[in-house]
């Protein structure tokens, strides 16, 4: 309860102080590409619930279906203002909607699509599905540059399949079985520095 308390008040502070920016990022998407603001995918939430997840648009609107559900660094899908907001992660604040909502915690797992999370180990699977999912986590700190380390590989998806997901999920275990509210700030606090940092 503590932790959902914590998650809400900051939830909630963070979107009436972040408005301003949100409006510029908005405006901002709209001019560069045709298309919506937010971008919304189905994601993996606590006890196995499916959720969209907010995110702000970083892609072409009008791209393939069926497209890689990884992005590489120098992905062509990815628009001018989306190359900016993902290198600077302000493409992950509408995320705090989900906060709001009860989807998603300050802290926690990153939520998976569904196609990775069918592929963890059943026992696994529902120790990091025991909490919601969070905007960020330990583990993201370790891959900040995520998109820039697949796109050295020579297949991207097995990378992230084979190396990259197994430490995420060992991550996410981790975190499911001794975080504290106490460790939740300090991953927050870590996280505004890496992003200022940036």
């Amino acid at each position: 309860m503590p932790k959902r308390a914590f998650d809400l008040v900051c939830a909630v502070v963070g979107l009436l102080m972040l408005l301003p920016v949100f409006a510029v990022v908005a405006l901002w998407i709209k001019l560069d590409s045709p298309g919506p603001v937010f971008f919304r995918q189905e994601r993996v939430g606590r006890h196995g619930v499916l959720f969209r997840i907010h995110k702000f648009r970083t892609m072409g609107h009008a791209g393939p279906p069926g497209g890689p559900l990884i992005t590489v660094g120098g992905d062509p899908r990815i628009t001018r203002a989306g190359r900016v907001l993902r290198a600077s992660k302000l493409d992950e604040l509408p995320q705090l909607i989900d906060v709001l909502l009860g989807r998603m915690s300050l802290v926690g797992p990153r939520p998976e699509v569904p196609k990775y999370v069918a592929m963890y180990p059943g026992a696994l699977r529902d120790k990091v599905l025991s909490v919601r999912p969070g905007i960020t986590d330990p583990v993201s700190l370790r891959f900040v540059d995520e998109a820039a380390l697949l796109a050295k590989a020579a297949d991207p998806e097995r990378e992230y399949m084979e190396v990259v997901m197994p430490q995420k999920l060992a991550a996410a275990v981790a975190y499911a079985e001794h975080a504290t509210l106490g460790s939740d700030v300090r991953v927050i606090g870590q996280t505004l520095r890496s992003l200022f940092t940036r």
